[in-house]
């Protein structure tokens, strides 16, 4: 779904309906993601099991408060294309792609994760969130990183 509505969906042709003002939130679901993201994984280390849970709990409400934001915008408005040219460009393309491609594993990963937890298998949990912790800090961070770069393109 989410390949379709980047890559052939072109907006709903509704001239009343406006969710331009999602962006600025969306970055803002990712940033406290990523805020949440760090105190948790410095709750657990510190032993506080009760603080990470609660804090990894809220950085998944927070990302999936973004991705329905996020999906809500692109079915109205349809893809974003970047204005700039030349090496910011190749930037923008490569910190987009591996955004685009890293946060597919986000989920299912997370997903793992809790059940484990859930399961008090913290043997697996651990292993999950290896991999889990730093691909959904660096998922979050360049999402914000990328509504940077667009707003040069599309200000306010």
């Amino acid at each position: 779904m989410l390949g379709w509505l980047l890559l052939f969906h072109r907006g709903l042709a509704s001239p009343g309906l406006s969710l331009r003002f999602l962006p600025p939130v969306n970055a803002g679901w990712n940033a406290l993601s990523a805020v949440l993201l760090v105190l948790g994984r410095l709750a657990i280390r510190r032993g506080d099991e009760r603080r990470h849970r609660a804090l990894m709990v809220a950085a998944f409400v927070s990302s999936t408060l973004f991705l329905a934001g996020y999906l809500a915008y692109h079915a109205v408005h349809g893809d974003t294309k970047f204005g700039g040219e030349g090496a910011v460009r190749v930037v923008y393309l490569v910190v987009l792609a591996s955004h685009v491609l890293l946060s597919m594993g986000v989920v299912p990963l997370a997903l793992s994760a809790f059940y484990f937890a859930w399961k008090r298998r913290l043997d697996a949990h651990r292993k999950v969130t290896q991999v889990l912790h730093p691909l959904w800090l660096y998922v979050s961070v360049t999402g914000v990183v990328i509504f940077l770069m667009l707003r040069p393109y599309y200000p306010a």
